[in-house]
């Protein structure tokens, strides 16, 4: 029997250049049928996304699950908050670590794990200013042009 690949639903890239990733978590996502069969179909948009810890548990705000093309009346709310799935002493270190101002919890990727549940990649983000989004702008073109040297050079 092949290995199954973990299949990507969505990314969050404008994350990278945002903020900067201390910290990431894989954390379970509590989702209905229609929106699991939804998610199969490449219906989610991770952009302004984030999760809030609130009385002991971890919600995420603005996740955006189009509703399912098959569905019925029973199809959720497509903006609806949507509860994350953690162990306790890691929702606590969320916890602890969101206290301080410019910390944030920012969605970084969705997908199928290799046992077909949905996970999604969580991590603590610290908030960049302006000039480090300019030097991370310059330090990747700069790496740019060295790979682009070194392949000149090798032929």
């Amino acid at each position: 029997m092949p290995k199954r690949e973990v299949k990507i639903i969505a990314k969050n890239r404008k994350a990278f250049h945002e903020y900067e990733v201390l910290r990431t978590f894989e954390v379970g996502i509590v989702l209905t049928g229609t929106e699991v069969c939804s998610l199969r179909e490449n219906n989610c948009q991770l952009t302004d996304c984030f999760a809030l810890v609130r009385r002991g548990e971890v919600w995420l705000m603005g996740l955006h699950i189009s509703p399912y093309s098959h569905g019925n009346l029973a199809n959720p709310e497509p903006d609806r908050n949507r509860k994350l799935l953690l162990h306790k002493n890691e929702i606590r270190s969320l916890a602890e670590e969101t206290r301080d101002r410019g910390i944030a919890l920012i969605p970084l990727k969705m997908y199928f794990s290799k046992s077909n549940l949905v996970k999604l990649e969580l991590a603590v983000c610290k908030g960049k200013k302006l000039y480090d989004k300019r030097a991370s702008l310059a330090n990747r073109d700069l790496q740019r042009d060295v790979e682009r040297a070194m392949k000149e050079r090798n032929r």
